[in-house]
């Protein structure tokens, strides 16, 4: 079983990304969970979703408190909420920033759950979404680095799925989907590793 948990703020996107790997992963023939965690749904709060993907039938109906994966949709989260707390040995990270590599591992650097066999990697998701899109929404391009990295889906069957998936949600705003899949496809090779080994294919930024 593969266990995401997201961390964003309200208005950024966070469920809804868990929800469409959810379709993603289902339509690649998995058992699927996703599903926020309930709090106060104002713009700019915290909030937390999560995904589990596995081959046989999913039994826990639990929030996920030891992830395989740990997406930062928003990275002034770091330090306010202990974003990385049960992060697997071996786990991966990703960050939405447009750091440079250094910042982004002091960042980490000594933070509980954050060992050198854990894979932090950084993705600049807004840049991508506001060039793509006009606006500030990371989640699609983090949607597409998170789907790499579970590896339980193709490049091209994710795309289709996505098509898919955005036909229907922008049926009568069709004006949106060419951006959103632009944002997709440059993301899927957009992340950057900046510490730990390499779990995406991708080379480590030197």
């Amino acid at each position: 079983m593969i266990e995401i948990r997201w961390h964003g703020r309200g208005g950024q996107g966070a469920k809804t990304a868990a929800l469409l790997l959810a379709d993603a992963a289902f339509a690649a023939g998995l058992y699927v969970q996703g599903f926020p965690e309930y709090g106060p749904e104002r713009m700019g709060a915290p909030i937390t979703a999560y995904n589990r993907l596995d081959d046989t039938a999913i039994r826990i109906h639990s929030n996920i408190y030891e992830p395989d994966i740990v997406v930062v949709v928003d990275e002034t989260l770091i330090g306010a909420v202990d974003v990385t707390a049960g992060l697997k040995p071996g786990g991966s990270l990703v960050v939405n920033t447009g750091r440079p590599a250094e910042e982004v591992r002091a960042k980490f650097a000594g933070t509980d759950g954050v060992g050198a066999d854990v894979s932090i990697y950084a993705v600049d998701a807004a840049d991508i979404s506001i060039r793509n899109l006009g606006r500030n929404l990371p989640n699609t391009p983090l949607l597409s680095v998170v789907a790499r990295l579970t590896g339980v889906i193709g490049e091209a069957q994710f795309i289709g799925v996505m098509q898919e998936a955005y036909e229907e949600k922008f049926a009568n705003k069709r004006e949106v989907i060419a951006g959103n899949m632009t944002a997709l496809k440059e993301a899927w090779n957009g992340a950057v590793l900046v510490s730990g080994d390499d779990t995406s294919g991708q080379g480590e930024e030197e």
